[in-house]
């Protein structure tokens, strides 16, 4: 029986991609600078964690040594375990983007050549007859904010009057996505999320990749509380993925967090929400039990991008990896003869990096199964070759893009 697990590390990257001059970030790297930072003790929060980042498991499995290869880290060398039981390597991303929607969609085999469209970093930074368009068939009287904002910097400064005037908060980022928070309960979930639906169709035509429902709970800024039920509102991929060619031969694409939204639901077999990371790998690990043969369980770890890298904290971001370190022989124990499993980022999102947007980095890609060779896979040129992999794995005709590398990790 074969099965597949792939589980995104969001944000996790480990520098040193080849084309980071062209986004402004040469020198991130995500993983290394917390490494730094932690070596100094500038990543100690009382209560939270103290001293160097200790990931013995990852380490056993060889992101270090894919840390060493992708960036040539200093610290790298001496982090890395003296026995690694896994396969490691790093990869490039090739797509046009530094975004979610770009780095999975990669992932799964098909990487973004085309451009995303964007909102100007000016204010008010959406084009005015879109923003009209949207009031007159929402019914809106207007809207708050309209800029490049943090969402828990913006539901600070506008959540008391949103409340008070019923006016959504419109803004977005260096990425491709046009934002919506809204209150709960003065606004309406189900409101925020027909608004968004809305927004979508008219955001089509500017090419962007996601409309994303922000919803808040609390009474005021200093008690504002973003709320699990975020909703992506995503377009579709450009061509079939990893997950519908899977789906198309049979198998099941078993879907953990918001790896649904980033697919627009589309070869998406079924689906488990949870929030939080420890949510998510409780999640996890009860897909593990129900998948079958050529199935493919499928996880995006979202706390490391969402609560960590965006708000450039340094401490939460190293006690999140050591907090999913401790529970990984936990992922490792559902493993059986058959199965591959592999783990990985989408991008990198450096805290110590200037800003609160995404960094241009390679990713790791590290992963082990019973009977599998440990090694070596270096660097991949593409995300890409990690869905070839998992396609051959679990008996797939090779896609357009990417290169499998399970010769080198099989059994001879």
């Amino acid at each position: 029986m074969k099965r597949a697990f792939l589980f995104v590390l969001d944000s996790v990257g480990i520098g040193g991609a080849n084309d980071a001059e062209a986004f402004g970030d040469t020198g991130s790297n995500t993983v290394g600078h917390i490494m730094e930072r932690a070596a100094r003790g500038e990543a100690d929060e009382a209560g939270l964690r103290e001293g160097p980042l200790t990931l013995p498991n990852l380490a056993t499995l060889g992101l270090f040594h894919a840390l060493d290869a992708a960036s040539d880290h200093p610290l790298a060398e001496a982090s890395k375990a003296p026995t690694v039981t896994g396969f490691w390597g790093a990869a490039d991303e090739v797509s046009n983007g530094k975004d979610t929607p770009s780095g999975h969609w990669e992932i799964a085999g098909v990487p973004v050549r085309f451009d995303w469209g964007y909102f100007p970093d000016e204010i008010p930074c959406f084009p005015q007859d879109l923003l009209d368009t949207i009031y007159k068939e929402a019914g809106l009287e207007g809207s708050l904010g309209n800029k490049h904002a943090s969402g828990t910097e913006i539901i600070a400064e506008l959540g008391e009057e949103h409340v008070k005037t019923g006016l959504p908060i419109f803004y977005t980022s260096a990425d491709s996505v046009f934002q919506i928070a809204a209150h709960e309960e003065a606004f309406g979930l189900q409101r925020l999320y027909d608004l968004c639906e809305l927004v979508r169709t008219h955001v089509d035509a500017l090419n962007i990749g996601r409309v994303i429902a922000r919803p808040f709970l609390g009474s005021s800024a200093e008690d504002f509380e973003r709320t699990g039920n975020r909703r992506d509102y995503s377009v579709l991929p450009p061509e079939p993925t990893l997950l519908d060619r899977l789906t198309d031969a049979g198998g099941r694409v078993l879907a953990v967090g918001k790896i649904g939204d980033i697919f627009a639901h589309q070869g998406i077999t079924k689906l488990r929400k949870a929030t939080g990371n420890m949510a998510l790998f409780d999640a996890t690990l009860e897909t593990m039990d129900e998948a079958g043969d050529r199935d493919l369980v499928f996880t995006n770890f979202v706390d490391f991008d969402m609560l960590y890298g965006h708000r450039r904290n340094v401490a939460g971001y190293a006690a999140a990896l050591e907090a999913f370190d401790r529970r990984l022989p936990e992922l490792t124990a559902k493993l059986r003869d058959g199965d591959l499993m592999m783990i990985t980022a989408d991008h990198g999102c450096d805290p110590t990096w200037r800003g609160t947007d995404h960094t241009r980095e390679r990713v790791p890609i590290i992963g082990t199964g019973p009977g599998l060779r440990p090694g070596t896979i270096g660097v991949r040129p593409s995300y890409a070759d990690m869905g070839e992999t998992i396609a051959e794995h679990l008996g797939l005709d090779a896609g357009p893009h990417g290169t499998s590398f399970l010769s080198t990790i099989a059994n001879a």
